[in-house]
């Protein structure tokens, strides 16, 4: 079993990493050696923690750390009166409490500039992803294999040519301006969605959450907020991660199994966030632009967290609004949300006959929520025996244990 201080040591990093690398990533301008840096930074810190102690500004700690072995290889490679003036420290034993002075200012934009290199779009989708979570949401590449139902070796690969890329294009590491910020912006929020769905209903594994990835996200959507405030998308996608993260503590049992929407206890759910998002989606509204994706999540999230208890959830609104989503972003798993809200708003009968229509679908054949959204409306209609058979075929198809004990459970009690 690994020490407690190695637990925390991990906890640290998870949290720091992404702003270590930013920081590194800013002066030496490679996001690869920046990354081999704060890992060296690491190294350095599991064996000397344990020992002495873990510092009371870890972060401070870890960053002097990197500093110091950059300004060793760049000796090395006799670059040093170079960049010595690029690193603007004016000495090399600068104290902890010299970073303190400057690093939060800076930080918030050297994690803008970091996200808008990892998502650059001499980048392909899937390395995108896969660089932002290594480098933004501390997953390792075993995670992110898993999340993504691929080999962890081709995840590496992905990761080792997206650096190498950057690289060698020479791509610079800022936050874009004018017509290219809106240009790239589109990728930064698709990844930021992509890190927060992961977080909040995990693809594979043991859990059925992981609250850190979804907090990452929604850190990084509030940032965007603040520096594109005329973008109405950005705060459609904070409104909908304000919201949902609202849930996260009642989407789980005292032992990790899933709890859905209809039974979750809404007292628990966080006023807070829920008030957050709703300002978030009301600003996404005043920009005066059609809402889109994004932000028509967020009023379809907005409508159950403004629902007293289940029975009384709007599900006719719900309704068109997925259909207002199914126009802006066409998809079989938007026409799968609509069948639900459409079930509960006329009837399962309704709802089954658009669930039947996407039986067809060749993609959303090994998507294991259409079998387990038309065993729910089968059992729904007193259907039991292909109710059973529907629930068994989702639970084949998940690659999240958790999930599918539920779905199991679910057979088994009809």
């Amino acid at each position: 079993m690994r020490s407690a201080a190695a637990q925390r040591i991990d906890a640290i990093w998870r949290i720091e990493s992404p702003k270590l690398i930013a920081g590194l990533a800013r002066m030496v301008r490679d996001v690869g050696l920046a990354e081999d840096l704060a890992q060296d930074a690491l190294v350095i810190a599991l064996e000397r923690w344990p020992e002495i102690g873990i510092p009371d500004n870890p972060g401070a700690w870890l960053m002097t750390t990197a500093k110091r072995r950059a300004i060793d290889l760049l000796r090395r490679n006799k670059l040093r009166d170079k960049k010595y003036e690029e690193f603007g420290r004016g000495s090399v034993m600068y104290t902890e409490q010299d970073l303190d002075i400057g690093m939060d200012g800076e930080i918030r934009d050297d994690l803008l500039r970091l996200i808008f290199t990892t998502c650059h779009p001499v980048l392909s989708q899937d390395a995108r992803v896969a660089l932002t979570l290594r480098l933004l949401g501390g997953l390792t590449t075993d995670e992110i294999a898993h999340a993504f139902l691929v080999a962890e070796s081709t995840i590496a690969q992905r990761i080792v040519r997206a650096k190498k890329t950057l690289n060698e294009k020479r791509v610079a590491f800022e936050a874009p301006v004018g017509e290219e910020f809106k240009e790239r912006l589109s990728t930064v929020l698709e990844v930021i969605y992509l890190m927060f769905n992961e977080g909040y209903t995990a693809t594979s594994g043991g859990n059925w959450i992981r609250p850190l990835l979804c907090q990452d996200a929604l850190r990084l959507g509030r940032m965007l907020a603040e520096i594109a405030p005329a973008e109405p998308e950005v705060h459609g996608l904070v409104a909908l991660m304000e919201i949902q993260s609202s849930r996260l503590k009642t989407r789980i049992g005292p032992h990790g199994e899933p709890i859905l929407l209809m039974d979750q206890n809404r007292a628990q759910w966080d006023q807070l966030l829920i008030r957050r998002g709703l300002i978030a989606l009301e600003r996404a509204r005043a920009v005066g632009r059609p809402l889109g994706p994004y932000a028509l999540q967020a009023a379809i999230s907005a409508c159950h967290a403004q629902a007293r208890s289940a029975s009384e959830t709007d599900w006719a609104r719900i309704a068109a609004l997925y259909e207002a989503l199914s126009r802006a972003m066409p998809s079989p798993v938007v026409e799968l949300n609509r069948a639900v809200a459409i079930a509960m708003a006329f009837g399962p009968a309704f709802g089954l006959q658009i669930v039947d229509h996407l039986m067809s679908e060749p993609s959303m054949k090994g998507y294991h929520l259409l079998p387990s959204v038309r065993g729910d409306l089968l059992a729904k209609l007193n259907r039991i025996d292909e109710a059973r058979q529907e629930f068994e075929r989702a639970a084949s198809l998940t690659h999240n244990e958790r999930e599918r004990d539920l779905l199991l459970k679910r057979a088994a009690e009809l």
